[in-house]
């Protein structure tokens, strides 16, 4: 490996969507949806798609433009990170909603599950087969994980959370290998509730994400935070450590995503993931200003104190998506050239 190979530079999952396909008012005036959302395009079900394909096509050139070395498909046709694949599958009551309460404490309408969960058909795979024909550089699919998603659901039907968690993996295991075969390089599980619900996350959460996993070849990563910044940092302050880490260093997954910049995290902590690679936080969510190349670089090189350098990959801390895009876009340059000075100052 050499020096230019070090800090690969990749988004988390959203990139902000364009004003003219969402109201973006109606999107940070809730909580992220659990359940369908439909009110909140501004494109009718029979345009839907094209548009979904100009704004994926905008995102991919925003990244690129950027200098992103593993691009996204933004995550452009999605009303929040996990409604399209929770509701999607099979079980899910489509009359009436249940009831859960969000890692903020205020309950949230979510998916009920009255029977068994099943994946009916592919869900992202057509999405991840766009991504790969736009683009000619690495490329990353995102999934919420089944941990995740069994926090956002009412369990009306299994025995267990535990065992609904189970339903949701063997779901995800059918789509990953799909996603996979459509040359994608990575395939990401967006699993923040392993920080939320600790406790339960050690009863069945890394079971739950090797099961999703098993059988599948391809790169894997999990993406873990305290919460999308817009919405955390009024309801809570956001701890310096992760209360669940050190269990993922044994988990199936190849690449864990953490977020540094807004917790200020103890970057000591990384030192538990010894076997994975990091996909480093830099850019502060709830920063309303683009941060300084140097400003990146100096979180790069205090994080390669505790993690080896080939071993890291530099991306926002959470999703962009509640974020304006000009800004969006500018805070991605910023994080590239704070990539390229860290190598600089480094090798």
């Amino acid at each position: 490996m050499t020096s230019q190979d070090l800090f690969p530079t990749a988004i988390v999952g959203s990139h902000a969507q364009p004003d003219w396909f969402i109201d973006r008012q109606q999107l940070k005036g809730r909580l992220p949806p659990r359940v369908r959302a439909k009110e909140i395009w501004k494109v009718g079900e029979d345009d839907i798609k094209e548009a979904g394909n100009d704004a994926t096509r905008i995102a991919i050139q925003d990244q690129e433009k950027a200098g992103i070395d593993i691009i996204g498909d933004g995550e452009m046709r999605r009303e929040s990170y996990s409604n399209h694949v929770a509701n999607a599958l099979s079980g899910i009551d489509q009359d009436k909603h249940g009831t859960a309460l969000d890692r903020t404490g205020k309950p949230n309408p979510v998916p009920l599950v009255n029977g068994p969960v099943e994946r009916l058909k592919p869900i992202e795979v057509e999405n991840a087969e766009y991504l790969r024909s736009q683009t000619t550089r690495r490329t990353k699919i995102t999934l919420p994980g089944p941990f995740t998603m069994t926090q956002q659901a009412q369990n009306d039907y299994y025995a267990s959370d535990a065992d609904l968690a189970m339903a949701y993996a063997e779901a995800l295991n059918q789509e990953i290998r799909e996603v996979f075969a459509t040359g994608v390089d990575i395939v990401q599980l967006d699993e923040p509730y392993l920080q939320a619900r600790p406790d339960e996350a050690r009863d069945y959460g890394v079971a739950a994400i090797n099961k999703a996993l098993e059988g599948t070849e391809g790169t894997s990563a999990l993406h873990m935070c305290f919460g999308y910044a817009f919405i955390s940092i009024d309801s809570y302050s956001k701890p310096d450590r992760y209360a669940f880490l050190a269990e993922l260093n044994d988990c199936a997954v190849d690449i864990i995503s953490v977020e540094t910049a807004q917790p200020n995290l103890d970057l000591s902590t990384l030192s538990e993931l010894d076997r994975k690679t990091i996909m480093l936080g830099v850019i502060d969510m709830n920063n309303p200003e683009a941060e300084t190349p140097r400003s990146i670089a100096d979180r790069i090189k205090a994080a390669s104190n505790y993690v080896d350098t080939e071993r890291l990959i530099i991306a926002p801390d959470c999703g962009m998506k509640y974020i304006d895009r000009t800004l969006a876009c500018e805070k991605l340059a910023a994080m590239v050239q704070g990539a390229e000075l860290a190598r600089q100052e480094l090798f």
